[in-house]
């Protein structure tokens, strides 16, 4: 079995030297490797290759890629930015918080980091720039920013992980990814802060002006507030934290929706939140739907790809039907490359698990120390490298293989080890040499990739930061998806009166 191993790692990374698509080194390094043993390459390539993209949820993959195309061309972006602006836009630094905000926002209703950059910083870089924001700053904030996307569902790189890891739900993986997405977006959001008063950007608070609320309903915000908190300790009380969190945030909505309807807000807000709630709403039919029961993720993305169709095409008017060719060409282009990575990675890892690569290399991790501590940071260091110079999709398709098993011996879920991997793959999405995020950035912003860089430095170690807590704190990753699994136990199993 060296002699495999051999053939395959020297044939892939010689590939890679002489810049072959990714792809094509995959197939090809797998390909030598299985003819060195004097085997049959071409078909059992090949057969691999059907075998790795022949699977259901994989079909979720084309749908939000064409919903995604759908997001960024018709108009729903820049009422998110404008929601964002309500909120944050009055505060000194505002508009790097706005940006941040949006890309996080964009990113849970379309899942792509590309887009997001493509279309927040479309509007939002110009912006920026007339603002007094240093050019290459406001372009490193959005690379970095867009990658929030992937965390925060829907995520085609989740779906990716959980059909290579083989027993994890994709709905799990779509919950677990939403408090992590969160703290990479708030460490974000606080080294924005710090460079903007350090540099002075925006001390004027210079995006929107909002007044204050009348004393009056200001109290009455407040009381409604205090009505919404002691529901969810009741609840807490009488059945369990679970219950107390869902009642907490279906009170602070319902709130929320009174205040809107009955003009209790703000100079427009509720302007702001008429623009962006069809867009929000998105959200609650994806994660709402496939939590319930009501279909899958796959079928979910189907219903995403016809929701998008209705807001940019007939709601909003922002995408002509003469268009809809080119995105469906777009969509085909991309999805074909998203597929023969995963065929031609599929192939691969068969190979590497025939030469018990994932055992060997469990074991000299596993023998490194005796720390957890130390072998997860090991891990995040591999993953960091890796990240730097593969893309995320053929990244998580060789490397969860490899290091899932050694995860589970040291005591992690297959769901916080995925979100993981991912947090470090996204980090490299923002990185030279093969920085989607950042190409796409100095692309918009009409700027360098090293003058960019040296501007990112700020924001790779916020999103280091939150990589530790996210590793470090599993709570974070599993907290979500065991509460829903306990709701669900609960509503499936309820609680019998013992009769005497």
């Amino acid at each position: 079995m060296t002699g495999i191993i051999f053939v395959l790692m020297v044939s892939f990374f010689a590939l890679l030297l002489l810049n072959a698509p990714v792809c094509a080194a995959i197939a090809l390094a797998s390909f030598a490797a299985i003819y060195a043993q004097g085997l049959d390459a071409s078909f059992m390539v090949a057969q691999r290759m059907a075998n790795g993209v022949d699977s259901f949820p994989l079909l979720a993959i084309p749908f939000f890629v064409f919903a995604g195309y759908l997001m960024g061309r018709g108009g729903l972006a820049r009422r998110l930015i404008d929601f964002a602006l309500h909120y944050m836009g009055r505060f000194p630094g505002g508009l790097g918080y706005v940006n941040t905000l949006t890309c996080m926002l964009f990113g849970s209703i379309s899942g792509s980091a590309a887009a997001a950059v493509s279309s927040i910083g479309g509007f939002m870089i110009p912006e920026m720039n007339k603002k007094g924001y240093d050019r290459d700053f406001n372009v490193a904030l959005t690379a970095t920013a867009a990658t929030t996307g992937l965390l925060i569902p829907p995520s085609n790189c989740m779906i990716v992980y959980s059909v290579v890891a083989g027993s994890v739900s994709i709905a799990s993986m779509f919950v677990a990814g939403i408090l992590p997405g969160i703290v990479v977006g708030v460490c974000i959001m606080v080294a924005s802060g710090i460079v903007s008063w350090r540099k002075g950007y925006g001390k004027q608070g210079e995006a929107v002006v909002v007044p204050a609320l009348p004393r009056r309903v200001a109290l009455l915000h407040w009381a409604l507030r205090g009505v919404a908190l002691a529901s969810a300790v009741v609840a807490w009380v009488m059945h369990g934290v679970g219950r107390g969190v869902l009642t907490l945030v279906l009170s602070l909505c319902v709130f929320k929706a009174l205040t809107l309807a009955l003009g209790l807000c703000r100079k427009g807000e509720r302007e702001a939140w008429w623009g962006a709630l069809p867009s929000l709403l998105l959200v609650v039919i994806i994660l709402g739907g496939i939590l319930s029961g009501v279909f899958t993720a796959t079928e979910a993305s189907a219903v995403t790809v016809a929701y998008a169709f209705l807001l940019s095409v007939v709601v909003y008017r922002e995408i002509p039907l003469r268009d809809l060719p080119g995105i469906c060409l777009q969509t085909g282009v991309t999805t074909a490359v998203v597929m023969l990575l995963i065929g031609a990675s599929s192939a691969m890892s068969w190979i590497m698990t025939m030469a018990n690569i994932p055992q060997t290399v469990s074991h000299a991790l596993m023998g490194m120390s005796d720390s957890p501590f130390v072998i997860l940071l090991t891990i995040n260091l591999l993953l960091l490298v890796v990240g730097f110079f593969m893309d995320m999709t053929p990244a998580l398709l060789i490397f969860t293989p490899i290091l899932l098993p050694v995860a589970v011996k040291l005591g992690l879920t297959p769901i916080h080890f995925g979100i993981i991997m991912i947090t470090n793959l996204c980090i490299g999405l923002c990185t030279p040499p093969v920085g989607t995020c950042l190409f796409i950035g100095c692309g918009v912003g009409r700027t360098t990739i090293a003058n960019v860089t040296r501007k990112a430095v700020p924001f790779f170690v916020a999103m280091l930061v939150a990589l530790l807590l996210i590793t470090y704190i599993p709570w974070l990753s599993d907290g979500l998806p065991r509460l829903l699994e306990r709701l669900q136990n609960a509503e499936k199993n309820p609680p019998t009166e013992i009769v005497k």
